[in-house]
């Protein structure tokens, strides 16, 4: 490891040599792209001379160990031990932050959640989620734009669309994404008793146009007049745009403003988002069993997360976390199951490279 934090110390010296030259400062895209590298090293080159110096202060209270008597010789024994103590945390912490990083997590995401079994209660249980990653998004200061919407006759969501934008937006939200399912007494049950519903979570990374660039020849456009709430020109004119991605098949609609041409930008976007997605998985040659732990088939049985009312719990099945803690939950305070589904997920990866 040692070798590897000599080279990447020396990449940050040139990092920080380049950000100073005014010709690079000049260049905005190479700036903000060298700006990013110095972020993700700057931790890495500071625990690697901390560690340097834990070592240098162990060599140095062993060497002096050895002449010291009485109460010296107790305290460097403590100087031993935290100085032990200190290598090892340095050498976690670097372990964790030399693991192969996603390739997503520079990039913001967006959130598409809908109503899945158990009908209107199922609508009901995505607008819950769609409040939730809201609050969320305020905790963590990411920025939140709902792209689309289709709601439901009581309020819920048939299906809802959004953008969130900020610092590791996609290492925490990644975790959201599959199905979720809710056991409560529904507004529509007149016998008190609970029913079982879900919603499914998809999270996509959102693309640049530079990283999927669309063939106008395999897009069809569609223009129609929007339907729901909207505003006084959202049914009279036709302002909402679905379009289709002829190789693909993928169709995204959008109807939420007013502009057709705001409407369609926003279209493309989420369709760049699907297809990045998509060619991810496809050169991970794992697309189906992607798309299939994403999604699922949105069944009852199936699911990532149970919200149990009756008896204020929240069940992430993935990793036998169990929290009584519902109500704070779907009032945005995610941070208990988001840090444990992150600490899990580095787990994994530092138990595959050993």
């Amino acid at each position: 490891m040692s070798e590897r934090l000599e080279a990447l110390e020396r990449e940050f010296r040139e990092v920080d040599a380049l950000l100073a030259d005014p010709a690079v400062f000049a260049d905005h895209q190479r700036f903000v792209q060298l700006s990013k590298r110095r972020k993700e090293l700057e931790p890495i080159v500071e625990r690697s001379a901390a560690l340097r110096v834990a070592h240098d202060d162990l060599a140095a209270a062993r060497e002096m160990f050895g002449d010291a008597v009485g109460e010296d010789r107790e305290t460097l024994r403590v100087e031993i031990d935290d100085a032990t103590r200190r290598i090892a945390e340095l050498d976690d912490e670097l372990k964790l932050l030399l693991l192969p990083r996603d390739p997503n997590d520079d990039r913001n995401v967006i959130v598409e959640i809908r109503g899945a079994e158990g009908g209107e209660e199922a609508n009901l249980f995505a607008r819950d989620l769609f409040e939730m990653y809201k609050a969320y998004a305020a905790r963590q200061g990411w920025g939140f734009e709902v792209l689309s919407s289709s709601p439901s006759d009581l309020g819920g969501f048939v299906e809802v669309t959004f953008l969130l934008k900020g610092d590791s937006v996609w290492s925490r939200m990644k975790h959201e994404a599959g199905p979720h399912r809710v056991q409560r007494v529904p507004v529509t049950e007149s016998q008190g008793r609970i029913h079982t519903s879900s919603a499914t979570v998809t999270v996509l990374p959102e693309a640049e146009e530079v990283d999927i660039v669309l063939d106008p020849n395999d897009l069809h456009f569609d223009v129609y007049r929007s339907s729901g709430p909207g505003g006084q020109s959202v049914n009279t004119t036709d302002s909402a745009v679905r379009v289709t991605h002829k190789p693909t098949g993928l169709v995204v609609s959008m109807q939420d403003e007013k502009s057709q041409l705001q409407n369609k930008e926003r279209a493309l976007k989420v369709l760049r988002s699907r297809l990045l997605r998509l060619e991810q998985d496809r050169q991970a040659a794992e697309l189906s069993d992607a798309r299939r732990a994403q999604i699922g088939g949105g069944g009852r049985s199936e699911k990532i997360r149970t919200y149990n009312f009756k008896e204020n719990r929240v069940s992430d099945h993935r990793i036998g976390l169990t929290l009584y803690q519902l109500e704070r939950i779907l009032a945005g305070e995610l941070d208990d199951v988001s840090d444990a589904l992150v600490a899990d997920e580095r787990a994994r990866q530092l138990s595959e490279a050993t």
